[in-house]
């Protein structure tokens, strides 16, 4: 667990930026992925490999929840600094 009181605002500042960079990239990729993926199942007769793809696409989308509750945190930290 990310213990945000330590950190300091600009610390907090350029983690967000860094974890906003990687769940955009992720979102991105996993967009591309699926739908390669679903071109693959439609036009190519073997489709294992793509639903093999659509897993993957699927294992790593469970990421995204823990990067949106990650951005979430720190930007709570961000304001209540600024509150203060």
């Amino acid at each position: 667990m990310i213990q945000l009181e330590d950190k300091t605002t600009e610390q907090l500042e350029a983690n967000l930026a860094a974890v906003k960079t990687i769940t955009i990239t992720l979102v991105v990729v996993l967009f591309l992925l699926s739908a390669v993926s679903i071109y693959g199942l439609i036009v190519k007769e073997n489709k294992a490999t793509f639903i093999a793809l659509i897993a993957v696409a699927l294992g790593c989308a469970g990421v995204l929840p823990l990067q949106f509750i990650t951005m979430k945190k720190i930007k709570a930290e961000l304001r209540s600094r600024k509150s203060r």
